[in-house]
């Protein structure tokens, strides 16, 4: 049998390009997508030559979330099965969320479900003006349970209260106000856009933000009083730290760091 590339990868200098491959259904996950992006993913946590990872989808849309051809046959085949797909989805998430280099969005067109999902574990996203978005679940008689807890994390209960509920379609606009979006931008400018930002995340210590990413994720939930040895470990740790000897004497020589691309 003949293997799909559901997700293909390109690099230029230390940035990698993630796309998602299947534009004829809009980019939307069947299984071997999810491994494919979970598969590549995972082994930037071994690859020290990428700074930065661009995320987006071929075609005209980014990520229209579960395939819905297949809909039928997912409802039918049981208990196990669906939740073994539920897991492996959220692995996915957990993937992109902890990836441990910036990772941005370049939201090139519309994104439901699952595609959302992806979105709010971007670092940072940037959408194309006229790109629509929704959690379409409910719509479904479905429930947006395994990205819940990133989407959360993005835009807070209060909003996911009403976007869950009613499954609405919104604009890139919407997206912006609610802090699921970062940035939006005519189509035209959306390469320009992303590329000014990764320009951005080469000019920081590559393992600083590796840290800033373990910060919020480590703080998240906690309350102020038990985040102290955690946050203090972390403070301590990067003023004694190499990188931050080469920061500082650069700043103090008037020169670039040796990290700045």
């Amino acid at each position: 049998m003949e293997t799909m590339n559901y997700v293909v990868s390109s690099q230029d200098g230390p940035v990698l390009q993630v796309v998602l491959n299947r534009p004829e259904v809009h980019n939307a996950f069947n299984r071997q997508l999810v491994n494919q992006l979970t598969d590549a993913f995972r082994k930037l946590k071994r690859r020290k030559d990428v700074r930065a990872v661009i995320l987006t989808g071929s075609g005209r849309s980014f990520c229209a979330g579960a395939d819905l051809t297949a809909i039928e046959k997912v409802a039918n085949r049981g208990f196990d099965r669906n939740l073994t797909d539920g897991q492996a989805i959220f692995d996915l998430m957990m993937a992109v969320d902890s990836c441990p280099v910036p990772v941005v969005g370049k939201i090139n067109g519309p994104a439901f479900g699952g595609g959302m999902g992806l979105m709010s574990c971007c670092d940072i996203a940037i959408a194309e003006r006229k790109a629509v978005f929704g959690f379409s679940e409910v719509r479904l008689g479905l429930v947006p349970a395994v990205i819940s807890p990133f989407v959360l994390a993005k835009i807070g209960e209060s909003r996911a209260r009403e976007l869950f509920l009613t499954g609405e379609r919104f604009s890139a606009n919407y997206a912006l106000s609610i802090g699921l979006l970062h940035h939006v931008v005519d189509q035209a400018d959306l390469d320009e856009k992303v590329d000014e930002i990764v320009a951005q995340l080469l000019k920081s210590g590559p393992s600083a933000q590796n840290d800033i990413k373990r910060l919020i994720a480590g703080i998240r939930g906690k309350s102020k009083a038990d985040t102290r040895g955690f946050t203090t470990d972390i403070f301590a740790r990067r003023w004694n730290h190499e990188e931050s000897s080469e920061g500082i004497r650069a700043f103090l020589e008037k020169r670039d760091p040796s990290w700045r691309i």
